[in-house]
């Protein structure tokens, strides 16, 4: 049995994965759902307060994970879900993790592949300037567009009104937009050339629409070091909201199978 971290993504917080942690737990293993700093707090707080939304970082962000794993008693399997699949490449990187997977995970630094539906799915946050200062959040049809197109509005709306806060604006700029653009390694650059990576499995949801396959499959095939395992799997049909929409259950069986087997 193992320990395993699952990491959030933007517009998140670790109540996206309730679902996860009782059925991994009663697999007999460890879980922890560490949020980002400041994020502690329950979801309702963050809306009514999201000072600590707007003035989050990455670094800190990496920091506070990279504290929590190395206090374990062994090497966990990292999970990250959209932007924690960032946040988690940052820490296979660093040599953190036994095994690694992420899910519809956003892209680090120099993957330049910008589907239309990804464009379409960030603009209300990229539309204005001021928001890259702000915590910058969705409406409920934006949400729905971009998170959980697979659902039914009424559905949607309810995964909205549960789970949904704004995201740090200064995130969607700097690292969905400016990354590429900007001189030197940055804060979301890794080591595509690290043979000490720990094995990373890249899961993509078919219909989604914020982080589509094509920039999974992008990201995954940068990986090119010797002797190491990069893997890339497709369901069809889901969507960004792929850890809890229907049928979840078989994604998560298909991230904790391969991610023990390659770590035993």
């Amino acid at each position: 049995m193992s320990t395993i971290v699952l990491i959030h993504g933007l517009w998140m917080t670790p109540r996206s994965w309730e679902h996860w942690v009782p059925y991994y737990e009663a697999k007999g293993h460890t879980v922890l759902t560490p949020a980002y700093p400041g994020f502690e707090v329950e979801v309702e707080a963050l809306r009514a307060d999201p000072t600590p939304i707007a003035t989050a970082t990455v670094p800190d962000t990496v920091a506070h994970l990279e504290k929590i794993i190395t206090g374990l008693p062994e090497k966990p399997v990292l999970m990250g879900h959209s932007f924690g699949g960032t946040l988690t490449q940052l820490l296979l990187d660093r040599g953190h993790g036994a095994a690694g997977v992420v899910i519809n995970s956003a892209p680090p630094e120099r993957i330049r592949v910008n589907p239309p539906s990804q464009i379409k799915s960030l603009f209300p946050i990229l539309n204005n300037p001021a928001k890259r200062h702000q915590a910058a959040g969705f409406t409920p049809e934006q949400f729905h567009y971009a998170f959980a197109n697979t659902l039914s509005e009424a559905e949607s709306r309810a995964v909205y009104d549960r789970y949904a806060i704004p995201a740090p604006g200064s995130w969607v700029w700097s690292y969905g937009l400016l990354a590429n653009f900007t001189p030197g390694r940055g804060d979301t650059w890794v080591d595509f050339h690290n043979e000490k990576r720990a094995p990373l499995l890249f899961i993509a949801g078919g219909a989604d629409h914020i982080m589509p396959p094509s920039v999974n499959r992008s990201n995954a095939h940068h990986y090119k070091a010797a002797g190491t395992v990069t893997d890339y799997h497709e369901f069809p049909g889901r969507s960004h909201w792929t850890c809890a929409e229907p049928g979840w259950e078989q994604v998560a069986d298909h991230a904790l199978e391969w991610a023990l087997r390659q770590a035993g």
